[in-house]
């Protein structure tokens, strides 16, 4: 019998993907549950496992090949034995491709002219064509009796414009599909909502000296170090509990205010930036936030990231400062109404009463959508984050 090997479902708003990898070739025997191959989403990296034992018949695509969810890949026999079988044209139900057609060998190739980017226009009668311009011709191969003038072309919009030759050695790659994916939702971002960004500066001497205080015992107790992103988290669902504007969604006409918090953090992986969604924050400790967060770090680093660890954020933290970003804007995560942009610390000197002094200040952004949140809910959404990162005693006290 035979079992076609289908392509599952992904996630949310995940279509298609990339054959990564093909982990058997065609003839091999494959176990139940065993994967067969490797399939590439934007956000993550799934195996795609046999349903049932049998030997691999048919791969439909190479590796690189772009494939929907539901789409068969292949073709598994479940009552025949493995069996050699050439690996480097695995069998394929859709027709071979065809080879360009050679002349024969006695037949010298002749060039054909080039008839530019838009389809020629034949002239009325024999073309006037000039002596030299009738010698190229036939220097080509080219009957001029048969030569068509081609249409002029009309210059390409501004942006569409053809590329100049290179200057230069160069390296064309394709664009993976997490590339594709992040340029895909940029654009979705700006073009369906209404995006602004607000800014403000916090003043961090109270968290850092916390922090210096209490950071080794904290960690003797809990296994993990007493970081920012604590901090951070618990002043952000203090603000969202504020502001709930900035923890909803716009669904068709409505508005959807999101009842609980699942915070995403940006963080760096081994394919880039993503997301995980560290759910349930606003019931986290500080111990179990500050490990919440390691633990989906380790995974993004390690490729482990599953459907589930990046599904169904509510609002979304970004810190650009680990890489030494002192300002930006960043983009909503949609259908998230709201995302704070986290930055570098910089040592500057601030006015401290009559004084002047330095202390360690960080630029904040909220960017938001304009449709759901009034500038004035973002403002005070950001004042009241710097307001207990300044006083980090009330976020534990709770007031």
């Amino acid at each position: 019998m035979s079992i076609e090997l289908l392509v599952p479902a992904l996630g949310e708003s995940i279509s298609e993907a990339v054959i990564a990898k093909w982990l058997k070739q065609v003839g091999e025997a494959v176990a139940a549950d065993e994967p067969v191959a490797q399939l590439e989403t934007d956000k993550i990296t799934v195996d795609l496992p046999a349903p049932q034992a049998g030997v691999l018949r048919v791969q439909r695509h190479p590796v690189g090949a772009t494939v929907r969810v539901g789409e068969s890949i292949g073709t598994l026999d479940t009552d025949a034995a493995a069996a050699p079988a050439p690996r480097n044209q695995p069998e394929s139900s859709a027709p071979p491709a065809r080879a360009e057609q050679q002349p024969p060998a006695e037949e010298p190739v002749r060039p054909q002219a080039s008839r530019g980017p838009i389809d020629a226009v034949p002239r009325a009668g024999a073309p006037h064509l000039s002596p030299t311009m009738r010698r190229l011709l036939r220097e080509q191969g080219v009957d001029p009796a048969t030569w068509k003038e081609p249409l002029r072309p009309t210059p390409a919009p501004l942006g569409l414009q053809p590329a100049p030759p290179p200057r230069g050695p160069e390296e064309v790659v394709p664009m993976s599909p997490l590339r594709r994916r992040i340029a895909e939702r940029l654009v979705q971002a700006q073009q369906s909502a209404a995006i602004l960004t607000t800014f403000n500066e916090v003043d961090l001497t109270a968290v850092q000296a916390l922090r210096s205080r209490h950071q080794e015992e904290f960690q003797q107790r809990h296994g993990v170090k007493l970081g920012l992103m604590s901090f951070f988290v618990k002043a952000t669902i203090d603000a969202l509990r504020a502001f709930p504007g900035l923890n909803a969604e716009v669904r068709g006409h409505d508005i959807v205010y999101k009842k609980y918090y699942d915070l995403g953090i940006a963080v760096g992986g081994g394919k880039g930036l993503v997301v995980p969604v560290l759910r349930g924050a606003d019931a986290l400790s500080f111990a179990e936030i500050e490990r919440g967060i390691a633990a989906l770090a380790q995974k993004a680093r390690d490729n482990q990231l599953t459907l589930e660890d990046l599904a169904g954020g509510t609002f979304t933290i970004t810190n650009g400062g680990i890489y030494g970003s002192m300002m930006s804007t960043p983009l909503l995560n949609p259908p998230q109404t709201g995302i704070l942009g986290m930055h570098a610390i910089m040592r500057r000197p601030v006015a401290v009463g009559e004084a002047i002094e330095i202390r360690p200040m960080m630029y904040l952004a909220l960017s938001y959508d304009h449709r759901v949140v009034d500038g004035r809910e973002a403002v005070q959404f950001l004042v009241h984050i710097k307001q207990r990162l300044e006083q980090p005693d009330k976020l534990l006290l709770g007031i």
